[in-house]
């Protein structure tokens, strides 16, 4: 069974997350959402990190701001990591969304659009479902259902 880790800076932003739990559920893919500060809590982002090899198949980490949360969690992992950005008042969305793009050679995290949180779960199981072939034909009835308009 497939295991999905979400991890978010914030509680604020768990209304964008459940766009992401949706989604997931409709896969059938397990997942465990954590709140951890990359700024505030960086212990507890690198501890989560280093654990979720034994825990998970793929991590999503949604961030807003200055959005270290997903590059904190990819570096200490081999397992992907989606970076989600979130919109923030001051600059929409934008800063959080280049701090997401922009990592270091070495470091790769994939990056969905702001507030993407539906596209961040997709995106998952289209990863997942190389290790998982029975995502495959839930992702084709979503692309056919998607068709239809």
């Amino acid at each position: 069974m497939p295991k999905v880790g979400i991890i978010l800076g914030s509680k604020s932003d768990l209304p964008i997350i459940e766009k992401t739990e949706k989604q997931l559920d409709v896969f059938g893919i397990e997942y465990e959402v954590t709140v951890a500060s990359a700024h505030r809590e960086p212990s507890k982002v690198e501890e989560y990190a280093a654990a979720a090899e034994e825990k998970y198949d793929l991590i999503i980490a949604a961030a807003g701001m200055a959005a270290a949360l997903p590059g904190v969690v990819a570096s200490r992992t081999i397992l992907p990591v989606i970076g989600l950005p979130l919109h923030s008042p001051t600059l929409s969305g934008h800063d959080a969304l280049f701090a997401i793009v922009q990592m270091p050679a070495g470091v790769p995290v994939a990056t969905v659009a702001i507030d993407g949180a539906k596209n961040a779960a997709i995106l998952a199981a289209q990863i997942l479902a190389l290790k998982y072939p029975e995502l495959k034909q839930k992702l084709r009835d979503l692309k056919a259902e998607l068709a239809k308009g």
